[in-house]
C-alpha cells in the first residue's frame, strides 16, 4: 500500500505493535485496540456519529489509545468492517449511474432471471425496481465471441455519444459490461479510456475486472452495483484517512472484505462492493481465531443480535465460500463467507396468529422502541421480554448502566401470548424461545445436514449479544455435546478485524469439457491469475514467507446449471491436476446430493487463484489470576428450570480462573452478553478464557 512507507518513515523508532479494531454499529461503535507482541488488549465504546461516522470512529480509536495509555504512532494497522455498501444498495441510495453494454442486450437487468423469491406471491410478485433504468442503458456495437476473438469492432463514436450523455445526465458513475468481456477485456478497457475522456469526474467500473466470469445478469448487476456504491464508499474512505492523519496515526487502513480477509483502501475504493457483508464475515474470522485457541477447528457459529441470527460451518478451521449471495433483491457472484441468515434475535416479536399459532419473527421490534422491558415505546413482546420472564437476564445490564422492567415484560406476555393461548405466563415464556430456537434449528441443518454433514460431529460457538443465552439450548435440539462460548462474544466482529489476514480473489471463466482438456490454455489461464494475485501482494508489500497462494476451479455436469468450488492441487494445468479436481468434484457432489455421475462429462467453468498475506498474529497470553468458582458468585436469582421457577447462581464471569468449574443450573454475567448453564450443564473455563461447555441431557 502506498502509505505505508510514509507511515515507516514518519513513526520512525517508534514500538509498532498495536493493531486497532473499529466495528460501527447503528447505535454504539466498539472499538478493540491489541498489542500483538505482548496479547494485550483493550476495548473502548462510544457513540455512533451519523452521518459524519469518521467523527465517532476516530473518537473511538483517542479513547480507547488513552485507555491503554498507548500512542497514536504506535500503531500498525487500522482494521475496519464497514456497512456503508451494503446499507447503499438496501436503501437505494447510491449514485446516479449510467450503464454502457453490447448493442441487443439493454434489456438485461430488466429481463433478470425467470424465477420469484421462495415465499413470494407467484400471482402479486413484482420484480424490484433496477438500480439503472432502461433509459440510462446505452447500447453500442461491438462483439466479442465466447472464446475472446473479436468479431466486430468496438464502435468507439457511440461509446463517445452514450460518455456524452451520461454527463449531459449527470451521472456521476460508469458501468461498462460487454458480451463475453471475461474472455477478452479490451472493448470494455477501451471504453473506459473514452468515457473519462469525455466525462473526467466520472468514476467507471468495467465487469472484466468486477467480476470476469460467465453470466450476464450476474455480472452487469455486479459491476452495476460496484459503481452504484463507489463514490459513497470513496468518500467515506478519504475522510477515514484523512481524520487518521490529522489524529497522528499514519497506519495503513485496512478494509474486511465479504470472503473473510482485509485488503488496502485503494482496493477497496476500485471495488467497493467487496465489502458487502464484510460486518458478518469479520465475526466467523474471530470466531476461527477462537475456537482454535480453545482447541475446536469444526464448529457451527451462531451468531444472535437484536433482528437477526447468523449461521455459518466452518470445517478444520476454514468457513465455506460461496458465489450465490444476494444483496437485498440482488445476486452477488463474488466470493463471500457462507452465512445463512434468518429473523431471529432478541428483538423478534412474538405473536398469536389468527389461526390460533404462536410465531416469533421475522418482525424485529429493533432498537427502537425495542423489548417492551427496555421501556422505550414497546408494546409487542419479544425473545429478550420471554428471557427476562424466564429469569435467564438480570434487572440491569450493561455492568448496572440499564435498567430493564420485568413487570411490563410480564404484562405484555400475559395479554399478547399466554392468556390467548391458555397457558401460565412462564410456559408461554418457554414456548416463545423453543418456536425461536426451533428457526434458528432449521437454518443450521441447511448449512450442515443438507450438505451432508453431522452437525453432532462439530462444536457450537454461539456469539453477539444474545448468542450464549441460547447455547445450550441450541445444543441440545441439535444433538451437540460441546459448546464453546469466546472471551468477549458481543465484540468478536472487532476482534476478528484483529487477527484478519489480508486476502483478494481473481477469477476468470475458461469454460471447457475435461473430455478435450486444453492443459496449456488451463496452464495460461491460471499463469495469468496468478500474476494478478503476485502484483496484489507486492501492492499490500506482504513479505515474500508471508504469502499464500491457492488454485481452484468452479466444475459442474454437462448441462447443469450450477458448479461446486474445488481445489487444484497441482500448480499447473497438467492432466494429474484435472483428474484430481474431477475426483474432488464427484466426491462433493455426492456429499452435497447423495450421489455422483462418474460416467457423465465433466466441466471447467471457472478458474479461481486466492492470494493471502499474513498478518503477524496477536501473542495468546494465557488468563491469569482469578478465582474459583466459589468465590465468583456475585448474586442469587430466580430462573424457570424443569418447570418451576428456582434459586439459581449468578457469577461474575470475568473473575473466573483457568480451569474454574461452574455446574448448570447457572447464570454467569459479563459486559456484553450473558450465558445461561441448564441444569445437567458443566461449564470449564478454558486457559486463553473460552467457556467450554458440556450440555447434560434434556430434562424433558
Amino acid at each position: 500500500m502506498s502509505e505505508r512507507p510514509e507511515a515507516s518513515r514518519e513513526a520512525e523508532g517508534a514500538r509498532r505493535s498495536l493493531t486497532v479494531a473499529i466495528d460501527v454499529g447503528g447505535t454504539f461503535t466498539d472499538v478493540t485496540l491489541v498489542d500483538r507482541e505482548t496479547g494485550e488488549s483493550w476495548k473502548a465504546k462510544t457513540a455512533t456519529t451519523p452521518p459524519d461516522f469518521e467523527t465517532g470512529f476516530v473518537e473511538g480509536i483517542r479513547k480507547v489509545l488513552a485507555v491503554a495509555g498507548r500512542d497514536p504512532a504506535e500503531i500498525a494497522q487500522v482494521a475496519h468492517g464497514t456497512t456503508v455498501a451494503t446499507n447503499a444498495i438496501l436503501e437505494m441510495r447510491g449514485a446516479r449511474a449510467g450503464l454502457i453494454t453490447t448493442a441487443g442486450f439493454r434489456h438485461v437487468l430488466e429481463i433478470g432471471r425467470h424465477d420469484i423469491p421462495r415465499k413470494a406471491n407467484f400471482y402479486s410478485w413484482v420484480k424490484p425496481k433496477r438500480p439503472v433504468r432502461p433509459a440510462d442503458v446505452f447500447e453500442v456495437s461491438e462483439r466479442v465471441a465466447a472464446g475472446g476473438t473479436v468479431e466486430t469492432p468496438l464502435d468507439e463514436d457511440e461509446v463517445r455519444a452514450a460518455a456524452k450523455l451520461c454527463r449531459e445526465r449527470g451521472m456521476e458513475a460508469v458501468a461498462v459490461c460487454f458480451l463475453h468481456s471475461f474472455a477478452n477485456g479490451d472493448h470494455e478497457r477501451r471504453a473506459r479510456e473514452i468515457v473519462l475522456e469525455e466525462h473526467p469526474d466520472a468514476m467507471v467500473s468495467i465487469s472484466s475486472e468486477v467480476l470476469p466470469v460467465f453470466r450476464e445478469f450476474e455480472r452487469s448487476m455486479a459491476t452495476i452495483l460496484n459503481v452504484y456504491v463507489m463514490p459513497l464508499v470513496a468518500t467515506y474512505v478519504a475522510k477515514l484517512d484523512a481524520e487518521l492523519k490529522k489524529a497522528g496515526i499514519r497506519a495503513p487502513l485496512l478494509l474486511m472484505k465479504s470472503s473473510g480477509g482485509v485488503t488496502g483502501a485503494s482496493t477497496i475504493k476500485r471495488e467497493p462492493i467487496q465489502t458487502a457483508l464484510s460486518g458478518p464475515a469479520a465475526g466467523i474470522v474471530g470466531a476461527i481465531y477462537e475456537a482454535g485457541r480453545a482447541g475446536h477447528s469444526n464448529v457451527i457459529t451462531v451468531d444472535i443480535g437484536g433482528t437477526s441470527a447468523d449461521i455459518c460451518l466452518i470445517r478444520d478451521g476454514r468457513p465455506e465460500l460461496t458465489t450465490k449471495s444476494q444483496i437485498g433483491d440482488w445476486p452477488i457472484q463474488l466470493p463471500m463467507v457462507d452465512i445463512h441468515t434468518i429473523g431471529a434475535g432478541g428483538g423478534s416479536i412474538a405473536k398469536v396468529n389468527t389461526s390460533g399459532a404462536l410465531t416469533v419473527g421475522p418482525e424485529s421490534a429493533g432498537a427502537l422502541p425495542g423489548p417492551v422491558s427496555y421501556g422505550r415505546g414497546g408494546t409487542e413482546p419479544t425473545v429478550t421480554d420471554a428471557h427476562l420472564v424466564l429469569g435467564h437476564l438480570p434487572e440491569r445490564l450493561l455492568a448496572g448502566e440499564m435498567e430493564i422492567d420485568l413487570s411490563a415484560a410480564k404484562a405484555a406476555i400475559e395479554e399478547k401470548v399466554a392468556r390467548p393461548l391458555g397457558l401460565s405466563v412462564h410456559d408461554a415464556a418457554r414456548g416463545i424461545l423453543q418456536v425461536v430456537n426451533n428457526n434458528m434449528l432449521g437454518a443450521i441443518r441447511i448449512v450442515s445436514v443438507e450438505r451432508g454433514l453431522d452437525p453432532r460431529e462439530f462444536a457450537l460457538l454461539p456469539f453477539g449479544g444474545a448468542g450464549p443465552i441460547h447455547g445450550s439450548d441450541l445444543a441440545r435440539l441439535l444433538g451437540i455435546r460441546t459448546v464453546v462460548i469466546p472471551p468477549s462474544p458481543g465484540v468478536l466482529s472487532a476482534i476478528g478485524l484483529t487477527v484478519s489476514s489480508l486476502r483478494n480473489e481473481f477469477s476468470r471463466t475458461s469454460l471447457q469439457s475435461a473430455a478435450a482438456f486444453d492443459a496449456e490454455q488451463v496452464s495460461r489461464d491460471f499463469s495469468q491469475l496468478e500474476a494478478e494475485a503476485i502484483a496484489w501482494l507486492d501492492e499490500e508489500e506482504v513479505p515474500l514467507d508471508g504469502r499464500t497462494v491457492e488454485w481452484e476451479a468452479a466444475m459442474r455436469y454437462k448441462h447443469q446449471g450450477f458448479e461446486l468450488n474445488v481445489p487444484w492441487s497441482e500448480r499447473n494445468g497438467t492432466e494429474v491436476g484435472l483428474y484430481r479436481a474431477i475426483e474432488s468434484f464427484h466426491r462433493l457432489h455426492d456429499q452435497l446430493y447423495s450421489f455422483s455421475q462418474e460416467d457423465a462429462p465433466v466441466e471447467i467453468v471457472t478458474l479461481r487463484v486466492t492470494a493471502k498475506g499474513d498478518l503477524p498474529a496477536p501473542k495468546s497470553v494465557p488468563l491469569s489470576g482469578g478465582r474459583p468458582a466459589s468465590k465468583c458468585v456475585i448474586a442469587t436469582q430466580q430462573m424457570y428450570v424443569d418447570g418451576a421457577m428456582k434459586d439459581c447462581p449468578v457469577y461474575d464471569r470475568v473473575a473466573l480462573a483457568a480451569g474454574a468449574t461452574v455446574e448448570g443450573p447457572a447464570i454467569l454475567q459479563q459486559l456484553d452478553t450473558t450465558v445461561v448453564l441448564e441444569s445437567g450443564d458443566t461449564a470449564t473455563v478454558h486457559e486463553y478464557g473460552s467457556l467450554i461447555v458440556s450440555i447434560g441431557e434434556p430434562a424433558d
